[in-house]
């Protein structure tokens, strides 16, 4: 019974199209810019919903047969971060700064299937520091196995030793304890025993479709070693150092500067020719907050990969003829979120209607994404608009535009002569005056590019706004992310491998209930998702909830992270193709160790 469930459960995952934009094309104009290795498209084939299709002149080039024939080991992949981690300890901060330093040094019992020739669509839970994982008859309780090829990073006080589940005890009681703003991501687990020294049994209080995701989400469990518990001598501050079992070996961190990585040489992973990996000898982050230093590092060949915001594509491939140029719509939901006093008007659901409504996603989308000028340029590219599952998570996204969305459709379409009635019948025709805040140095240009449009939008309606641009490590993660503000937030929501966590995040009583909504319909409805097997009901759950959330609009999901997303990498970075789930933490363990430089 709950093999044939997993069965069904691989075959219902949609794809998340992406592309690659190569060296073959000829010229430098926007028209020039070629498509190779064209991404997935088992979800039905044709144009509707694609990233890209080709451009004329496009050079199609196939995946080799062997994507490590004449690879050269050695080198050092420089990459870019946009500021310092709040801290480096995976457990003390739920930063996707933190998540993504950790990434590189900690295993998790899972990871996904990353690998040459994998498509998004098939990516898939498989063992990482496990061996295996087998589920009862009923789904209630899983027995994992641990992989005794796993150690511990060769290096003081472990000293290479082998993983047990002792480190896993440790490591579960430091993710699901109360100070943990994720633990209540785990709070469906009823108990967790070891009968030995390789094995973890998992008791479920109800079966979870999502169980092995939730074992490779790169947000939740990292097996550290149980020595970053001890104090003193014969321990570690995980505040300070990271050890893990991952691919690469902590190095170090000078703030404001750099964090660099060295190869772990015994990471248990191997091909099924025995290769070992990684192929580069470290990696090394240069922290550059502006976006503007970032691409003339990138241009100068100072860093070999970087994030490019749409309007650069046709430079860079002027400057750079051999770029490749990566496209894809994230798994990543931006959304504005509310304050919970009681005396707010932001409390009444007519003013956050109205606040949706206010808003032309269109016209975000292509502030943000260059929608019209790519294609202008021969590109197909998605304008999909977000819901309270981004627009990236094909399998659980329900279109905002479409049929599906019912009645709630109106309160997402841009229409302000009715956002204006609304906000007469909740009893603020002459609009109110509320603080606006977001973060301004983390999350890119494009994020900071429609944080701002927000703002002429609320005030077509007459919400007048004071502005705080909010530090991020200081007050925008710590205070407002957590609820502890006053007025209108705007934000990123972490980017989960797997869609039940959003509502388990937004509606239960949860410490990252953003808005600290309480609604018993949509609690009921995020809890019981996680139990239901039949994957087609479970889908139909998740667009209650969605049209459920639009009908009081409790948080509004809008425009960044919807649209299609670039990096760009020189030439003689090779593997590009290797990706993992959009926008986790998870690429250091599964695609940064494939990849290697050509000379």
């Amino acid at each position: 019974m709950a093999s044939d469930y997993w069965n069904k459960y691989w075959q219902s995952r949609s794809s998340r199209r992406r592309f690659l934009v190569g060296a073959g094309t000829v010229g430098v104009g926007a028209a020039s810019i070629g498509l190779v290795g064209c991404g997935d498209d088992d979800d039905g084939g044709g144009d509707g919903g694609g990233l890209a299709t080709p451009t004329t002149g496009a050079a199609a080039t196939a995946t080799p047969v062997d994507p490590f024939a004449g690879a050269k080991r050695g080198g050092t992949y420089k990459l870019d971060v946009a500021g310092d981690p709040p801290t480096i300890d995976p457990y003390g901060n739920l930063s996707f700064l933190t998540k993504g330093a950790a990434a590189h040094v900690y295993s998790r019992l899972f990871k996904y299937n990353a690998g040459p020739g994998v498509k998004l669509a098939d990516l898939k839970p498989v063992p990482d520091a496990a061996l295996s994982a087998t589920p009862s008859a009923d789904g209630l309780t899983w027995t994992v196995k641990l992989n005794p090829a796993v150690k511990f990073h060769n290096v003081a006080p472990v000293n290479g030793r082998a993983m047990t589940t002792e480190d896993v005890d440790y490591s579960w009681k430091r993710a699901t304890d109360a100070k943990n703003t994720n633990a209540s991501q785990l709070a469906f687990v009823e108990s967790v025993t070891y009968p030995d020294a390789s094995t973890i049994v998992f008791k479920l209080k109800a079966p979870n479709a999502a169980f092995l995701d939730v074992l490779a989400d790169s947000n939740l469990l990292w097996i550290m070693p149980k020595e970053a518990g001890i104090s003193g001598s014969g321990g570690f501050d995980p505040a300070k150092v990271m050890i893990g079992s991952g691919p690469w070996k902590f190095d170090s961190y000078t703030p404001s500067v750099s964090i660099k990585y060295k190869r772990n040489e015994n990471w248990h992973f191997k091909s099924s020719d025995g290769q070992s990996f990684p192929l580069m000898d470290g990696i090394e982050y240069a922290v550059i907050p502006e976006y503007a230093n970032r691409l003339a590092q990138f241009l100068s060949k100072n860093t070999d990969h970087t994030g490019l915001v749409a309007d650069d594509l046709v430079n860079v491939k002027k400057q750079i003829p051999d770029v490749q140029l990566y496209g894809e719509v994230s798994q990543l939901l931006s959304f504005m979120f509310f304050d919970s006093d009681p005396a707010s008007p932001l409390q009444k659901a007519e003013v956050r209607q109205a606040i949706s409504m206010s808003m032309d996603r269109d016209a975000l989308t292509d502030l943000g994404y260059n929608v019209k000028k790519l294609r202008d340029a021969g590109l197909t590219v998605r304008d999909d608009w977000n819901n309270l599952i981004p627009a990236g998570m094909n399998r659980f996204w329900l279109d905002p535009k479409g049929t599906g969305q019912g009645d709630t459709a109106k309160f997402f379409k841009y229409n302000v002569a009715e956002a204006k009635k609304l906000m007469t019948a909740a009893g603020y025709a002459d609009g109110f005056t509320v603080p606006y805040q977001y973060t301004g140095n983390r999350y890119g240009a494009t994020f900071n590019t429609l944080a701002e449009a927000h703002i002429q939008f609320l005030q077509a309606i007459g919400i007048k706004v004071n502005t705080e641009v909010q530090d991020y490590s200081s007050k925008y993660i710590t205070q407002t992310f957590t609820g502890n503000f006053k007025g209108i937030a705007f934000g990123y929501e972490t980017p989960f491998p797997e869609g039940g966590s959003y509502p388990i995040r937004f509606f239960t009583d949860n410490p990252l209930n953003h808005g600290k909504v309480k609604d018993a319909a949509l609690a009921d409805l995020a809890t019981k998702q996680q139990a239901e097997l039949d994957p087609e009901k479970r889908k139909q759950m998740f667009y209650d909830i969605q049209r459920k959330n639009a009908e009081k609009m409790y948080y509004v999901p809008l425009q960044a992270g919807a649209g299609t997303g670039w990096e760009g990498a020189h030439g003689y970075l090779k593997n590009l193709d290797i990706q993992t789930v959009p926008g986790s933490y998870g690429g250091p363990t599964e695609e940064a160790p494939f990849r290697w430089k050509a000379t």
